[in-house]
């Protein structure tokens, strides 16, 4: 995974940045904005959480009460980092994303900043990419993540 197959989107709160990361972390089932071009399962993305802090995981819970990993937390440093692993069921056997979140001050303000790499290693035929080529899948993800981001900015 390389920063050229990196999506790249950054927000600014209304918040500090503890405020920021508690908020990313443990409200995340409140502010996360499902796409029907990237499902977490096949029932729906459920509702996620972080489980464990560090070397813990992000999950999906689901209703009919099954819980899918989506990854492993890799570092945790409130207030500043968050690194997780990212997978879709439907990506192939042993494929994975990576997630890195920034919390940088700003003034009266805390720069959010995603970085999701690794959706170029992705086969363009898997059901995840939707055939779509590099530049355009990117494009959809970071779309993703723009409108999980506004809704998160609004919970502060």
């Amino acid at each position: 995974m390389n920063g050229a197959d990196c999506v790249l989107v950054a927000l600014r709160v209304n918040a500090t940045p503890d405020r920021a990361f508690d908020v990313f972390t443990q409200e995340i089932a409140l502010w996360w904005r499902p796409d029907p071009l990237f499902p977490i399962t096949p029932w729906g993305d459920g509702s996620l959480a972080f489980e464990g802090g560090e070397e813990g995981r992000l999950v999906s819970r689901l209703a009919n009460g099954r819980t899918f990993e989506i990854g492993r937390v890799t570092a945790w440093e409130r207030g500043a980092r968050l690194v997780f692993g990212w997978r879709q069921a439907n990506f192939p056997r042993g494929m994975k994303t990576r997630v890195e979140v920034d919390f940088a001050a700003v003034a009266d303000e805390t720069r959010v900043t995603v970085r999701h790499f690794g959706w170029a290693a992705l086969p363009r035929e898997q059901a995840a990419r939707h055939g779509f080529p590099d530049v355009i899948t990117q494009q959809r993800v970071a779309d993703w993540w723009q409108r999980s981001l506004a809704a998160l900015a609004e919970r502060h």
